[in-house]
């Protein structure tokens, strides 16, 4: 099942282009209130439910967004259909911030730590998403990092593992997440925040295809970290077409 979620954060993008043909597109009537996090969790119960449907009738589901924080609502979907999923997280960045150490206050810069636990009362109690241990998480290419996300890192039992160099990944069923700007920007355009120095696009397509044929992916998480005038979606539409 192949799902589109044509949102960044709370924001509607009717025009985000995905790599995907998708099979449903999920949208929800957001309240319009001032706390972002209230809103996203209506959106993401809708996501959630769609995932779990999914992974019930025997199928992956693919779920296509204009950032990583609907993996929040991917990975709750998965827990509804009774599955305890791990986390290996394709990202240029750590998304380990906090509301207490990031100086943008971008919320797109947290999911994976809320995933492990931070903030539960942000979104997690919301829909009913459940704690990944970090030892069951893998982030991957994370090369960008603010210096706090570093210190994390640095003692978190988070795995921090090269594209080309995956090592052993976690036991059981996983949830696949891929931030295209884990790929070198000269190979991708239009990034809305480009990490030189990355891997390229045929490097980063043979990790994923590695994590894939595992024939664990319960789930694969597409985030769309671009412009929508960039054109950027045909350039890694063979990738997830392989997937």
């Amino acid at each position: 099942m192949r799902l589109l979620v044509p949102y960044h954060l709370d924001e509607y993008r009717p025009k985000l282009d995905a790599p995907i043909s998708p099979d449903a597109v999920v949208t929800a009537v957001l309240p319009k209130i001032d706390d972002p996090w209230a809103r996203m969790a209506v959106l993401y119960d809708a996501v959630a439910d769609r995932v779990a449907e999914s992974v019930r009738g025997g199928e992956r589901a693919v779920v296509a967004s204009g950032d990583c924080t609907t993996a929040l609502a991917t990975v709750a979907g998965l827990q509804r259909a009774g599955l305890d999923p791990a986390l290996v997280w394709f990202d240029a960045h750590g998304d380990v911030q906090t509301m207490e150490t990031s100086t943008s206050g971008y919320l797109g810069g947290f999911p994976l730590r809320m995933l492990v636990g931070y903030g539960r009362h942000l979104l997690a109690d919301r829909i009913g998403l459940r704690d990944i241990a970090e030892e069951r998480a893998v982030l991957v290419g994370g090369r960008d990092l603010d210096p706090p996300e570093a210190e994390y890192l640095r003692t978190a039992r988070i795995r921090h593992r090269p594209v080309d160099d995956l090592g052993d990944l976690p036991d059981g069923p996983l949830y696949l997440h891929l931030d295209f700007d884990v790929i070198n920007p000269d190979d991708l355009p239009g990034l809305l925040i480009p990490a030189p120095g990355g891997p390229t696009l045929s490097v980063v397509s043979a990790a994923v295809h590695t994590v894939l044929a595992t024939g664990r992916v319960a789930a694969f998480g597409l985030a769309c970290t671009w412009r929508d005038d960039a054109d950027a979606a045909h350039h890694v539409r063979p990738l997830i077409d392989s997937a």
